[in-house]
């Protein structure tokens, strides 16, 4: 089955397992997804992601991150630019999420950053997702 936005699956994905508290997501493969989980993995919103291939299949497993008293560290996941309205920010403007607590994904010439990374490098690009 195809899927006309493979990102906001992704996103819809991990939404419904923290919903139900599992600690395993499997998603299909695609390398923008898992550039955004390595983004994900390095500010701490997941533990870990994993390539796996099954049957001529590849597939990504993403190990999602809980406090000790058993809380998502993830409370929110949006999607921001969609495949029929795409939201671009220059450098300058690209703000923190939730006064830091939380951050934004970009897609940029250096690749995909986190917002935190944009403004330290001074680079703009396609505003992906929210997550905090």
């Amino acid at each position: 089955m195809s899927v006309s936005d493979p990102i906001a699956d992704l996103l819809t994905r991990m939404r419904n397992n923290i919903m139900n508290h599992s600690q395993v997501v499997r998603v299909p493969f695609s390398k923008l997804k898992t550039q955004i989980l390595e983004v994900f993995k390095r500010e701490g919103f997941v533990r870990n992601f994993e390539v796996v291939s099954e049957d001529n299949k590849k597939d990504i497993l993403v190990y999602l991150k809980y406090a000790d008293n058993g809380a998502s560290v993830i409370s929110k996941l949006e999607r921001v630019s969609k495949p029929g309205c795409r939201i671009y920010s220059k450098a300058t403007e690209v703000k923190p999420v939730l006064n830091g607590l939380g951050m934004s994904v970009v897609t940029t010439a250096k690749g995909v950053l986190s917002d935190r990374e944009c403004r330290a490098q001074n680079v703009g690009g396609e505003v992906i997702c929210e997550i905090w």
